[in-house]
C-alpha cells in the first residue's frame, strides 16, 4: 500500500464529494421521485436494498444529519416517493433484494422527515409480505439476506412483533441436527451449507436471537444458540483467532476461496453476530468469541490486496467498509485504539477516484479484462456503503457519537459490556481522548500485515 496522509476534516471532505457523486447519479422516475441505477451505466434504476435506491436513503438520511443539511433530507422524500411505488411491484419480499428492506427504509423516512406517505406506503408493504408467506418461506431463500431471517428483522425493526415471530417460527421445525448444534440450507436441493451472517447459520442466528430476545420467545434464543455452537466448532485457529470456512462442501469452489475476511462470509461479520448473543445472553464467552474474530479480521493482512482475490472490495458488505464499521463499533464499546479503524479509513481515501463529479470507488474482479469495475452506487458494494461508514467514522473521532441516523438491522447498537442492555452508553472518555487527540494528526495507512 503506498503511503498517505490525511486528516479527519479531509475524511469528512471526501465523504461529502462522495455523496456529490452520488446525488450526480440519481435519475428522475416520474411524479417528482428519484431513483439511482446500480452502475451510472444501468439501463433502469433498482429499488432493492443491497445494490439500489432503498439502500442509498439511509446514507442521504446520515448526510442529513451529519451536515445539518436538509438537501438530503429533501432527496430522500423524493426517493421514498419511487420507492412507494416499487414496493407495489415485484416479486421479492425479502430484506435486502425486496420488499422488506424498502418497508424498513420507508419507515425510517416517516420516522426521521415525519413523512405520513411513506408511513403509509411501508404498511402497505409489511401487509402484502404477510400476505405472500406460505407458512414456512417466501421463496427459495432461507437466509438473512433474501429469506425468513431477514424479513423478520425488517418487521421487527418496523415494530412489527407478530410478522417477526412467523418468519422466525419455521426455523424451529427445519433445523438440522450436527454434532455441534444445529444448521439449515440457505435454499432447497443444495448439498453445500453455508455458516456466515449474510446467507448461513450465523444469519439466522442472528435474527433467531435477536426477534427472540425481544418477543420473550426463550425457545429462538435457544435454537440460536444451538446454531451458533455449530459455527463456533468449526474454528480452525485452535482458539487464537477465529476463522470459518465460507461453507461445506464448499459452495462454488470456482468463485469463492475457502475462507474470507469481511462482514458477509468472514470474521467481520461473525462478529457482529457475537456482540448480538452477549447482550441477548449476558454470557462473556460471546464477547471473547468476537474478539477472537477481530484478531483473525486485524492480522489478516487486509486492506492490502495480498494476491488476486483475496480483498477487491471497497464496500460495505464484502469488503473494507464493513471492517471500518466493527472497528468503529470496537472502539465505541471498549475503547479499542483507533489505529486500525484509521488504515481502513486510511486505504478509503487511497482507492477512490476523486474529479468534478464527485467522489467514487470501484472494486476489482482478478478474472475479468479490464479487471476495474464501473463504480457502483449502493449500499452493498457501493459508494453509499462506504460514505455512510466514513461519516461515522468522522463523527466518532470529533464527538464521540458512534450512532447512525438509521439502525442497520443486522448489526447491534453500540453498547457498553457492562451496561445493561436496554440502555446503550456513549462512547467512553478514554476512547473521546484518544479519537480527538488524533482527529488532528494524519492518518498513515499500516504495512502488509494490518496492523498499526
Amino acid at each position: 500500500m503506498t503511503g498517505v496522509d490525511v486528516r479527519v476534516d479531509e475524511v469528512e471532505a471526501l465523504a461529502a464529494d462522495g455523496l456529490r457523486w452520488l446525488l450526480g447519479a440519481a435519475r428522475e422516475t416520474g411524479g417528482g421521485g428519484l431513483g439511482w441505477p446500480a452502475v451510472p451505466s444501468g439501463a433502469t434504476v433498482e429499488a432493492d436494498l443491497y445494490t439500489g435506491t432503498a439502500g442509498i436513503v439511509p446514507t442521504l438520511l446520515e448526510a442529513r444529519r451529519h451536515f445539518g443539511d436538509d438537501g438530503y433530507g429533501d432527496a430522500a422524500l423524493r426517493a421514498a416517493r419511487f420507492l412507494a411505488v416499487a414496493a407495489e411491484a415485484g416479486e421479492d419480499d425479502s430484506l435486502y433484494f425486496g420488499r422488506t428492506g424498502i418497508a424498513l427504509v420507508l419507515h425510517a423516512v416517516h420516522r426521521e422527515l415525519g413523512d405520513s406517505a411513506a408511513g403509509a406506503a411501508a404498511e402497505r408493504a409489511l401487509a402484502r409480505v404477510r400476505s405472500r408467506f406460505d407458512g414456512t418461506r417466501w421463496g427459495e431463500l432461507f437466509e438473512l439476506m433474501g429469506g425468513n431471517a431477514g424479513i423478520g428483522l425488517g418487521a421487527l425493526a418496523t415494530g412489527d412483533a407478530e410478522l417477526a415471530v412467523r418468519a422466525l417460527e419455521p426455523y424451529l421445525r427445519t433445523a438440522e441436527e450436527t454434532p455441534a448444534g444445529v444448521r439449515w440450507a440457505h435454499r432447497p436441493g443444495i448439498e453445500a451449507r453455508l455458516h456466515h451472517i449474510s446467507h448461513g447459520t450465523l444469519g439466522i442466528v442472528y435474527a433467531l436471537a435477536a426477534v427472540g430476545r425481544a418477543t420473550g420467545r426463550t425457545d429462538l434464543v435457544e435454537l440460536a444458540r444451538a446454531g451458533a455452537a455449530d459455527v463456533v466448532a468449526r474454528d480452525g485457529t485452535g482458539g487464537t483467532g477465529f476463522l470459518v470456512p465460507h461453507s461445506d462442501p464448499q459452495h462454488r469452489p470456482d468463485l469463492i476461496e475457502r475462507y474470507s475476511y469481511g462482514w458477509c462470509h468472514g470474521p467481520a461479520g461473525d462478529a457482529q453476530v457475537f456482540r448480538l448473543l452477549r447482550d441477548a445472553l449476558a454470557e462473556p464467552a460471546w464477547q471473547e468469541l468476537a474478539d477472537r474474530c477481530w484478531h483473525t479480521v486485524a492480522h489478516s493482512g487486509l486492506p492490502s490486496r495480498l494476491r488476486p482475490g483475496f480483498w477487491d472490495n471497497n464496500g460495505r458488505c464484502c469488503g473494507t467498509a464493513g471492517v471500518l464499521a466493527l472497528a468503529c463499533d470496537r472502539v465505541a464499546e471498549q475503547d479499542d485504539p483507533p489505529g486500525f479503524a484509521r488504515v481502513l479509513v486510511a486505504d478509503l481515501v487511497t482507492r477512490a477516484t476523486r474529479d468534478a463529479d464527485g467522489a467514487r470507488w470501484s472494486n476489482i474482479e482478478h478474472r475479468a479484462d479490464p479487471d476495474i469495475l464501473e463504480p457502483r452506487t449502493g449500499w452493498g458494494a457501493g459508494g453509499a456503503g462506504i460514505v455512510r461508514e466514513l461519516l461515522r467514522f468522522v463523527r466518532l473521532s470529533e464527538s464521540g457519537d458512534p450512532y447512525y441516523a438509521f439502525a442497520w438491522p443486522d448489526q447491534p447498537l453500540v453498547r457498553r459490556t457492562a451496561a445493561p442492555v436496554s440502555a446503550p452508553a456513549s462512547v467512553t472518555a478514554p476512547a473521546r481522548a484518544v479519537l480527538r487527540a488524533q482527529a488532528t494528526e494524519p492518518i498513515r495507512p499500516a504495512g502488509g500485515d494490518g496492523t498499526s
